[in-house]
């Protein structure tokens, strides 16, 4: 049997991500790129108005999800990472640029190999050669790229980060240190409304490219109740970003701090951290939220025992499939729990779910990731199965997530 893990992460994100592992993963982001949902949105009424979705099509609808650049703790989409000035922030970027960039676990959190990018727009080469070699010592690393300049949001940025990902189809992480250099520079534009839109426009290029993008920012003088209130500027930048992470002292002189964690997806937690004095690279003392186990699900465990390496990939439809694992439930039932779960599946036991409708009915489709499906030209019966080297996305692909 191939591809089943532990089921116990330090969080479960909601939805898209549900199912990630603490487990180190083989796989890098290309590996396990996004799947289409399987509902024609074709169907939804093109009159004008509302575009919905009943929750019956919701449930009828195969999320396959997309996997976690640091399992539980940083996911696709627009983060913040704050603090005050001179706290050790270029250090963490730099730090977790080079284990994204590597695969190299941080601490207890599994990481997803992928490129990165680091815009540090406040520092120059030099200083950032002086840094790396303090950290990690000389090391070769041809997926860690560095630029000390960028252009500003909605005056040349997009199309940087277009060009980048296009050159680098496996990127998964852009650091831009800080946020204060790529936005507009008429302070007294900023408002709810200016720190939502430039979120916003910058979300945009994470979304489109399927990548991570971490910007750096810093905190307010004034003390707060909530730390995320320390946050520099209006609410609107936490509100418009997918989550946030605050690091803190209490005495700027100690070598210990906490990193405060939030996000739309993610478990909120309290992360204890110490640098150490010789690399100034932060290292893990302790984490406040308590491990998250999934539920387990028997249904997952059947399929696994059913596709397998020996046996790569069935096909058929919910009434056979239901026969075959002796499962109590009605064909209709399962192909929705196949739906709901197919991102933990594909995360969990490395198998691949999908289904569609065809002139017969119903067809589900269960297979190892890196299977390829073979039919014969003659009467469309499977006959085999290999596993080729995967390619890269094609653009379309990158732009539209599938």
């Amino acid at each position: 049997m191939i591809g089943i893990k532990e089921m116990t992460a330090l969080n479960s994100s909601v939805g898209a991500d549900e199912g990630q592992s603490l487990n180190n993963s083989n796989y890098s982001i290309t590996d396990l790129s996004d799947d289409c949902k399987s509902f024609d949105v074709s169907e939804l009424s093109d009159k004008p108005g509302f575009k919905t979705l009943t929750m019956s099509q919701l449930f009828d609808s195969v999320y396959q999800g997309k996997p976690p650049i640091i399992d539980g703790l940083l996911y696709r989409g627009i983060y913040l990472f704050v603090g005050a000035p001179k706290i050790g922030k270029s250090f963490f970027m730099a730090q977790l640029a080079y284990h994204v960039s590597t695969g190299t676990p941080l601490w207890d959190f599994s990481v997803r190999k992928g490129t990165v990018l680091y815009l540090a727009l406040e520092d120059d080469y030099s200083r950032l050669q002086k840094r790396l070699y303090r950290m990690f010592g000389v090391s070769e690393n041809d997926n860690l790229f560095f630029s000390v300049s960028a252009d500003g949001v909605g005056k040349g940025l997009d199309k940087q980060i277009d060009l980048f990902v296009n050159e680098h189809p496996d990127t998964s992480l852009i650091i831009i240190d800080t946020l204060q250099k790529v936005r507009e520079d008429d302070a007294e534009s900023f408002s709810y409304a200016s720190d939502y839109e430039v979120i916003t426009k910058v979300k945009e290029l994470a979304f489109t490219n399927g990548i991570c993008l971490l910007m750096v920012h810093h905190t307010r003088k004034q003390n707060a109740g909530d730390i995320f209130d320390m946050i520099s500027g209006t609410n609107g930048l936490l509100g418009a970003a997918d989550g946030a992470f605050i690091l803190s002292k209490e005495k700027r002189t100690s070598n210990n701090a906490l990193l405060d964690v939030t996000g739309r997806d993610q478990q909120d937690m309290r992360i204890f951290l110490v640098r150490d004095t010789d690399t100034l690279a932060w290292k893990l003392d302790k984490v406040e939220t308590e491990l998250w186990k999934a539920p387990p699900e028997p249904l997952l465990d059947k399929l696994a025992e059913l596709v397998t390496e020996d046996n790569p990939l069935w096909l058929g439809t919910p009434t056979e499939l239901c026969k075959l694992l002796v499962a109590d439930l009605k064909p209709n039932a399962l192909t929705q729990k196949l739906n709901v779960n197919a991102a933990r599946l594909k995360e969990e036991y490395n198998i691949l779910y999908s289904h569609k409708r065809g002139h017969s009915g119903r067809q589900i489709t269960l297979n190892i990731i890196g299977s390829v499906t073979m039919r014969d030209g003659r009467d469309g019966h499977l006959w085999g199965a290999i596993t080729p080297s995967r390619p890269s996305r094609t653009d379309a692909e990158r732009k539209t997530g599938c």
